[in-house]
Order: structure tokens, then C-alpha cells, then sequence
């Protein structure tokens, strides 16, 4: 994926909606590489992309001139921005997730941008049960226990409706993305686990999809080249991760070691743990408080139960394989959690 020839049509110019964040800033990093001219809209300017070439928009995607002037003059839009985590207000979610998506949807329209690739997430599938080796085929959620996974599947059902002959689309369900520059997922773990907060819960046996940062920055640009040439990605969503599932709390452990915190040993049960999440929820709500609880009964579930999933189709479709490993991404992490 060295050179712009990769891309038939060609793409010379594309937008990356949160471009600043985690996933985002990886995509326009591998983007500029491949020679692309590369503008980002955000909140805010990011010097870092601005240094490596990258042009940034100060704005809000809900804002609809703004995202007119954003998408002129670009053949693609990489649209990675969302509101992420388990807790807080629909309306925010509704905002930034739906009417965002919305606001990127009806810009690309209006200045005739002809491809677009959506960061989406596994949650939107997640229906409260064990899911082991599921593809494409399984169906949405229908019943929520945080307000990000139900924004995310107005928003992607959005994204793959609005696949035409004129605007082709795509999602991407990239599952616990992790590696070097992860401000949410390692910091998060570590902090919980230094402070010997962190508790097994359930059984300890569930295996769970993770997806390392170059791999999912790769997944990105195989789907461009993919609407951009044969685009048979057209209008479907793409499960992405390491290819291999790994026990949650082994990996955790491993992780732990490796940076000399005490290993996970003790464990609460599921259904506790689900009856504390709720007991926290009722009280956060009533005493309207913005920190998210410890524990709510969506993280007892992720916590707790096996959720990981076929790549059969990313792999056909967009020759997607997982370059990085599981073990030389977390050597790649440790390294660099330990210059911090």
C-alpha cells in the first residue's frame, strides 16, 4: 500500500472527519504517506497533523456549511468522528453520532464527493449474548444498555442506505483498538489496575476480538481502494480485528506483566456485577453525575461474555489481513507506554 497507484480512479483528495482522535489521526498519517492531500475537521487544530502535512478545519460536523466547505473538492471522506464511551446523555450521542452523520452524508451529496468510508464499531450486533465467530449476516441490536451502540446503529444503518451509483459507502467495525498513542483503552486499564481496582468478571473463559491500530488504519485505505476500483465493498459493513480472538483477562494479564502491575486475581460474578451496574446507573442518573460509574450493566456484558467474529468477508472483499500481530503490537505498546 506503498504509492497513490494503489488507487484506481484516482484519490487524490480526501477528508477524514476526526482526524485528531485515535483511529482518525492513523488514517491520515497512512493517507499522507501515500502522497493524498489530506484535510481534517475537528474542534480543534491539530499541529501534529499540520506538521506532516495535513490541512485542519476548525468546526462542528453537525453544522452543515461547515461541512459543505470541508467536503469541496475531495474524492473521498473518511468519516471517523464520534462520540465514544458508556455513559452520559442521548441527546450528546443523538448530536455528534446521528446528526453528525447525517450533516456528512448530506454535504457529500451536495458537492458530489463519490466515495465514503465509516469507522463503525461491533457494538452495533452486540444483543446481550455470547457472539463466537459471527460475520456480517448477524442483525442489528435491538435492545440497548448504553446510548453509543444505539446512535451507532441509526448512524451506520444511515451510511449503508446512502450507498448509490454516485455515492458509494462503507462501514467498518473495527472491535478494542489499541497500540501506541491509545489515549482511552491501555491508560484505562493500567490506571484501574495500579490502583487494584479492576475485578474479573465472570468466569474468566470469555475470548474477545481485538484490533491493533496499524491494522485498522490498513482496513481503511483497502476499503478506499476498494470503492475506488472494482467496489464490490459497496453498501456493506466489514468486522476488523486481529483475526484471532484472545482471552480477555489473559491478555489484560499480559499486559499487566509486562508492565510490572499485579496481575488480575480477584472476580466478581456476572450477575453481581449486572446488579451492581444497575444499582450504579440508578444512582448516577438521580444524582445527575457526569463521571461514568465504575461499573454499568453494558460493561458487565463486555466484561464478562465472549464477542469476537469472522473475517472471511474483509478479507475477499478488501484483502484485508492483519500485518501487525497480536504479540509485535503489544511488544510496539509496552515499548511506548514505558517512554511516557
Amino acid at each position: 500500500m506503498g504509492t497513490k497507484e494503489n488507487f484506481p480512479g484516482p484519490i487524490a483528495r480526501a477528508l477524514v472527519t476526526g482526524g485528531g482522535g485515535f483511529v482518525g489521526k492513523a488514517v491520515v498519517t497512512r493517507l499522507i504517506g501515500l502522497g493524498i492531500e489530506t484535510k481534517v475537521i475537528g474542534r480543534h487544530r491539530y499541529p501534529e497533523i499540520e506538521r506532516i502535512g495535513g490541512q485542519c478545519i476548525v468546526g462542528d460536523i453537525v453544522d452543515p456549511d461547515v461541512m459543505k466547505r470541508a467536503t469541496e473538492g475531495v474524492d473521498i471522506v473518511f468519516h471517523v468522528a464520534a462520540l465514544a464511551g458508556i455513559w452520559g446523555p442521548w441527546a450528546d450521542y443523538h448530536a455528534t453520532n446521528v446528526l453528525g452523520t447525517e450533516a456528512v452524508l448530506g454535504s457529500c451529496r451536495r458537492n458530489n464527493v463519490p466515495m465514503l468510508v465509516y469507522t463503525s464499531t461491533p457494538s452495533v450486533v452486540f444483543n446481550r449474548v455470547d457472539i463466537r465467530g459471527g460475520d456480517e449476516r448477524l442483525a442489528y441490536a435491538d435492545k440497548f444498555l448504553c446510548h453509543y451502540a444505539r446512535s451507532k446503529v441509526i448512524a451506520e444503518k444511515c451510511v449503508l442506505a446512502a450507498n448509490s451509483t454516485t455515492l458509494k459507502t462503507c462501514a467498518l467495525r473495527p472491535h478494542l483498538v489499541w497500540g501506541p498513542g491509545d489515549p482511552h483503552l491501555f491508560p484505562r486499564l493500567l490506571a484501574s489496575g495500579r490502583k487494584r481496582m479492576l475485578k474479573r468478571v465472570g468466569d474468566g473463559s470469555n475470548l474477545v476480538d481485538i484490533s491493533y491500530i496499524d491494522n485498522v488504519a490498513d482496513a481503511h485505505i483497502l476499503a478506499a481502494r476498494n470503492l475506488a476500483g472494482k467496489g464490490t465493498a459497496a453498501g456493506k459493513p466489514y468486522f476488523i480485528s486481529q483475526g484471532e480472538p484472545v482471552n480477555l483477562w489473559d491478555w489484560i494479564n499480559e499486559l499487566f506483566v509486562a508492565m510490572e502491575v499485579e496481575k488480575v486475581k480477584t472476580s466478581i460474578s456476572f450477575p453481581v456485577a449486572y446488579r451492581l451496574g444497575a444499582v450504579m446507573e440508578t444512582v448516577y442518573t438521580l444524582a445527575k453525575l457526569k463521571k461514568e460509574p465504575r461499573m454499568t450493566r453494558f460493561l458487565a456484558e463486555q466484561l464478562a461474555k465472549s464477542h469476537y467474529f469472522s473475517l472471511q468477508n474483509a478479507r475477499q472483499d478488501l484483502g484485508y489481513e492483519p500485518v501487525i500481530s497480536t504479540a509485535e503490537g503489544l511488544r510496539r505498546t509496552v515499548q511506548w507506554l514505558k517512554e511516557q
